[in-house]
């Protein structure tokens, strides 16, 4: 990698785009193809059941983005306007000090098994524990791959649900650490294992043995810090519109919004996945289970609230936080079947599952500021216009060169709708 700063790469046609992502990454241009080119059906049809085809969305390149000290081209598989550009934005600004800081946690992942059936709750639940290193000692036995990679079962957890639509049972969590896999399969081996061994201490019934998508053990932290000076919002005409003491004060008052009401913080939050869920599926990862993880952890205190945090140090510099569940791997599952992941994994030249989960966490805070920031000042709907005026502007018929120019048209009458694109489009094909 030489630098994720590649200046006027929006402006470059796209053979040109790829020529200087390929003297900018470890990627070959021969290493590029499988990111410009459709999915073999022969693959897509070992990956899903009843495969037909292959179904496309865009896949863009975050750039500016600097985290631990180390320069990251980012790929986002994406189809909605302006997150692209608005993370590579703000991890330019986050470069005036240093980008982002971020870590991880051990790749610990819980796999739980639920047991019914049981006369006391709390005497099973001492038992299990009392015999919590024979078990551990019996689930590493098995054969397994990630074990020889210094993974396997650390520890074991024991939970009583005290009230529930069929009353008290017992939940036990295995905690087993999956090194730079996202670890589903090994996980839910694992537990079918330990059942029987479960079954016979409690005298209970192992029901559900499954994992949980909430990995409150495998974080990822992200933070970064904002110059004031950085901040400051000048408008395409050149005029200051807003201070960078006005524009901070603007992202704090609007993070405080969605710290206090889950209305807001649910779109607060979907600003932060914009960022996060892009990265995840470029990289073959599961971005439902993200998902599921992020927006469960988000209500862990009962109520709904913010993921990121936005305040202001004691130079007045903005200060942003993020920190979630990430359960993301580079090895195993898609991410090792489907071609333009292994790229996109490539691209970004990382080494663990826990750099790539830093990685993640970084451009969703980014891309929760860039959203904050239009909330700020311009509002989201003008920082969407231009790029949602060219999509209209293919949809009524414009090609080529014609689309930024029904776009641009579009963008400045501040009017982008379908008709108007094909009149305007109209009137310029009839002076030609």
């Amino acid at each position: 990698m030489t630098t994720s700063r590649i200046p006027g790469f929006y402006d470059l046609t796209l053979e040109e785009r790829r020529a200087k992502l390929a003297d900018a990454s470890p990627l070959s241009p021969g290493e590029l193809i499988p990111l410009t080119s459709p999915l073999a059906l022969d693959v897509a049809s070992h990956m899903v059941e009843n495969a037909i085809g292959t179904f496309s969305l865009p896949l863009g390149v975050a750039l500016n983005f600097m985290v631990n000290g180390r320069d990251v081209l980012i790929p986002m598989v994406i189809e909605e306007p302006s997150v692209v550009a608005g993370a590579s934005f703000m991890a330019n600004l986050a470069r005036a000090s240093g980008g982002f800081t971020a870590t991880s946690a051990e790749p610990l992942m819980i796999g739980q098994l639920q047991v019914l059936n049981v006369e006391d709750a709390n005497k099973a639940a001492e038992r299990v524990l009392a015999r919590k290193t024979e078990l551990l000692t019996y689930v590493d036995a098995a054969e397994s791959s990630l074990k020889s990679r210094g993974g396997g079962a650390r520890d074991l957890e024991v939970r009583v649900i005290e009230e529930s639509p069929i009353g008290k049972f017992l939940v036990v969590h295995l905690i087993y650490d999956v090194r730079d896999a996202m670890g589903a399969n090994a996980v839910n081996t694992a537990c079918e294992r330990l059942a029987p061994r479960i079954e016979e201490i409690t005298g209970g019934k192992v029901h559900l043995r499954i994992l949980s998508n909430l990995t409150d053990k495998r974080m990822a932290k992200a933070t970064c810090v904002i110059p004031v000076k950085e901040l400051e919002f000048v408008a395409q005409d050149g005029i200051l519109r807003y201070s960078g003491e006005e524009v901070r004060d603007g992202i704090i008052a609007a993070y405080a919004f969605a710290a206090a009401d889950p209305y807001r913080a649910a779109t607060h939050n979907k600003g932060i996945m914009n960022g996060i869920d892009p990265v995840v599926i470029a990289t073959g990862n599961d971005w439902r289970a993200i998902e599921a993880g992020a927006h469960a952890y988000a209500a862990r205190s009962g109520r709904y609230t913010s993921l990121s945090t936005w305040s202001k140090d004691e130079s007045g510099n903005l200060v942003g936080e993020l920190e979630m569940p990430l359960a993301v791997g580079i090895v195993g599952g898609a991410t090792k079947v489907h071609p333009a992941a292994q790229a996109a994994v490539k691209l970004m030249n990382v080494k663990s599952a826990g750099e790539l989960a830093e990685i993640i966490v970084s451009v969703g805070l980014a891309q929760n500021m860039a959203a904050l920031r239009a909330l700020a000042t311009e509002g989201i709907q003008r920082g969407h216009m231009s790029l949602h005026a060219r999509q209209v502007a293919i949809a009524a018929g414009a090609s080529g060169e014609l689309i930024e120019k029904v776009a641009s048209q579009m963008a400045a009458e501040g009017v982008v709708r379908m008709d108007r694109a094909k009149e305007i489009l109209m009137t310029m094909e009839s002076g030609k």
